[in-house]
């Protein structure tokens, strides 16, 4: 059994230390004082309780649970005496709250470090840099810059405070990046003017550079679209063309037209595999500045295009970038798998979705693709354009920024719709479940707590707006200066950009599943419980637009991809509330309004019914279906993929796709527990266990994650049920 100290650092669960400290304290006790035997007894009910966690228990945790065990044993002097003890502890340890955090950072002896991002690898300098900079910023921000009543919430887990470790510098958290502006009317990196470029393959080379330093800017996903490379490739056509004219020309040979025009469109292919190969693996490789690689989204949408001749380049780029993803990329070992990014998202549209239709060989390859690397994930155009409607009344589609954040719809001056070059201010997010149980199944009690932490949001959400409010558009020229999200004026601050619907902040919502149990005892997917869950969802849509009506400034309801909170979360409801089955007993709780990852239902009834709550949710939220490898049945593949077109805007199918380095095992690498009682990653063909020689993806919140979890989503990952099966299926 293992305990998380107070530096982030674990080791062996000790019972000794337990029966040192009250037996210190007892030593201290004039009158009331115990005996050695009921001090062991306290320790060893504490070590009962906590085997039965089975999670690792925080230091706190434990202190609490021999507190609560000295009190019960009518002990109130020594009760007192170990609060005085704890109490005093405490001081000296707030006289300097980071150092040894960053010591245990730099000795990777930091636990939750270590699962904090399954993206990054804490061993590595750069990745430290930044978790040792985070540490600073988040002491900055618990001690001066947030309220005290906002910290407090944030450390019970009442409220969840976004990316604290960003938030003592003015930086946003993701936005749409303007690859079309940056790419036609030039652009400026680190201090060097970058021209309109004037072939694909050097469009492509820009546009990671661009993707590089967006990601070194802020704090979260980006998108960008293939859309705006697709001019690009006319241009490269007529380039390729003049110069082979020139070569025939020098050789004085004659070749008819047709021929001129093939082979021109095979080199113009070659040079298309060369741009898309460039993004794919500088993305892969790219190291930024908080040590990792850029989080970021390419969007595919054939109706975006200006015209059909575009429209067609763009589906041959759209292509080729399916067909590299697939391959996927070679690990240190030469063996293709899985990478994380970039994510790829691919529009359902009418042209692409029917056999017959001139596009549905692309939407084909998509559904390989997934079956074998998990992307794309799936936008509905027809469904997206009854969702997001602007005042006008008119539909749009349009990318999320990184993995699932959506802008509201706007129009700019001239009345026409805007998505790139905007951004989000930052996010909030709010524990549902804490709020049901809190309420114990009144609810009336329950509305008038949801009313008071609604007031707690807003102004957390606040705060994160005034914090970007006077920053200069010096700050990071790449974003505010040179396009990527807009054109300012050295100097200028980019305050014009935080209202009126330029940007947006987001109420971010987590564990509607278990809040609805808590109050009613009835799932979301049985009818009491969707009727209650969705009552929910609208009177947290409700608190947006009354805060947005006030305010001029876009507040947007948030499905939040909890990754490591889940797990926070889940720990602090144990702590106030105790094991309570089916709402507290499992060491994660559910990502915004998803059916629980035990439930047992298949794929087309879950996304049916999540339907329902995603257009509640038109901040951000993205569904998905669990399903084995399904390689060998792509007709399966295809049948969801024409669900989701007809019945929810954004999904994904969730796949396996890992790799051992040991014994060349290719397939679902298992969680198991070990002899500690703690969840690791097993080989089921040789039993390796070590995962610095294993390759696992899964996808945790939206994006691929690859650097392995923490116990919370661990387990979340285990217990996650298959909703697809291909026994069912066989012979769509």
């Amino acid at each position: 059994m293992r305990i998380i100290k107070r530096n982030g650092s674990e080791e062996t669960f000790d019972i000794e230390k337990i029966v040192m400290a009250v037996t210190k304290a007892n030593n201290a006790t004039e009158n009331g004082k115990i005996s050695d035997e009921q001090i062991r007894d306290i320790a060893g009910y504490v070590e009962y309780k906590c085997s039965k966690l089975n999670r690792a228990v925080s230091v706190e945790e434990i202190q609490d649970m021999v507190e609560d065990q000295i009190m019960a044993k009518g002990a109130f002097m020594l009760a007192k005496n170990y609060v005085r003890y704890r109490y005093n502890r405490s001081l000296v340890r707030s006289s300097n709250t980071t150092d040894n955090k960053i010591l245990s950072l730099i000795e990777c002896n930091n636990e939750e470090a270590k699962q904090e991002n399954s993206n990054k690898n804490p061993t590595v300098n750069s990745v430290q840099r930044d978790y040792m900079a985070g540490e600073v910023s988040k002491d900055l921000t618990k001690r001066i810059l947030l309220p005290q009543d906002i910290v407090e919430a944030h450390e019970k887990g009442i409220i969840h405070f976004h990316d604290a470790d960003y938030f003592a510098q003015h930086m946003h958290n993701c936005d749409l990046v303007n690859l079309e502006d940056m790419l036609q009317n030039g652009t400026v990196i680190s201090e060097t003017l970058i021209e309109k470029p004037h072939s694909f393959s050097t469009a492509c080379n820009i546009a990671t550079q661009i993707i590089a330093q967006v990601a070194s800017n802020q704090y979260g996903g980006q998108s960008i679209s293939l859309t705006h490379l697709a001019p690009f490739v006319q241009i490269s056509r007529e380039k390729i063309k003049r110069e082979y004219l020139e070569e025939i020309k020098e050789l004085e040979i004659d070749i008819p037209e047709e021929k001129i025009n093939m082979i021109v469109e095979e080199r113009l292919r070659k040079e298309i595999t060369r741009g898309v190969q460039t993004i794919q693996y500088q993305v892969v490789t790219l190291l930024t500045t908080n040590g990792q690689a850029p989080f970021v989204t390419v969007f595919m949408y054939l109706n975006e295009a200006k015209d059909e001749r575009e429209k067609k380049d763009l589906a041959m780029i759209i292509e080729e970038t399916l067909r590299q993803r697939t391959m996927g990329v070679k690990n240190e070992a030469g063996v293709w798998i899985t990478p994380a990014f970039p994510k790829l998202i691919y529009v359902l549209e009418e042209d692409n979705i029917h056999e017959g239709d001139p596009y549905y060989y692309l939407t084909e390859l998509a559904a390989k693709c997934t079956a074998k690397r998990m992307v794309p994930d799936y936008i509905s155009e027809k469904v997206m354009l009854k969702n997001k409607i602007d005042k006008n009344g008119d539909g749009h589609c349009y990318t999320c920024m990184g993995c699932r954040s959506f802008l509201t719809p706007y129009l700019d001056e001239n009345g026409k719709p805007k998505y790139y070059g905007r951004f989000n201010q930052g996010v909030v997010t709010v524990n549902l479940v804490d709020i049901g149980l809190s309420a114990n199944k009144d609810m009336d009690n329950f509305w008038k707590i949801f009313d008071e932490r609604m007031d707690l949001c807003h102004r957390a959400l606040r705060c994160r707006h005034e914090r970007l409010k006077g920053t200069l558009s010096d700050a990071a020229p790449i974003l505010w200066q040179y396009g990527a999200i807009a054109r300012l004026k050295k100097g200028e601050p980019i305050d014009k950009l935080l209202y009126g619907g330029y940007s947006t902040l987001s109420l971010g919502y987590a564990g509607l599943w278990e809040c609805v149990y808590s109050l009613i005892g009835k799932k979301l997917t049985d009818e009491e419980g969707k009727e209650l869950g969705l009552k929910i969802m609208k009177k947290l849509n409700e608190y947006c637009a009354k805060w947005k009506a006030a305010e001029k400034i876009d507040y947007s309801l948030y499905g939040t991809p909890l990754e490591s909170t889940t797990y926070k979360f889940s720990k602090c409801l144990q702590k106030r509330f105790g094991i309570i089955k089916g709402i507290t007993d499992k060491n994660y709780i559910t990502n915004s309004y998803h059916v629980h990852v035990t439930e047992q239902i298949n794929a087309f009834d879950k996304l049916r019914l999540e339907s329902e709550f995603q257009a509640l949710s038109p901040g951000g939220a993205i569904s998905y279906v669990e399903v084995p490898d399904m390689q060998q049945n792509i007709p399966a593949v295809m049948q969801v993929i024409r669900f989701i077109y007809d019945n929810i805007m954004y999904a994904e199918l969730n796949t396996k796709s890992d790799f051992c380095q040991v014994c060349g095992y290719n397939g679902e690498i298992q969680i198991v527990k070990n002899e500690n009682g703690k969840l690791i990653w097993k080989c089921p063909n040789c039993g390796n266990t070590d995962q610095n020689k294993m390759n696992v993806a899964r996808r945790t919140c939206g994006y691929i994650g690859t650097q392995f979890w923490n116990q919370g989503r661990t387990q979340e990952i285990k217990e996650r049920v298959l909703h697809l099966s291909n026994h069912a299926l066989t012979g769509c």
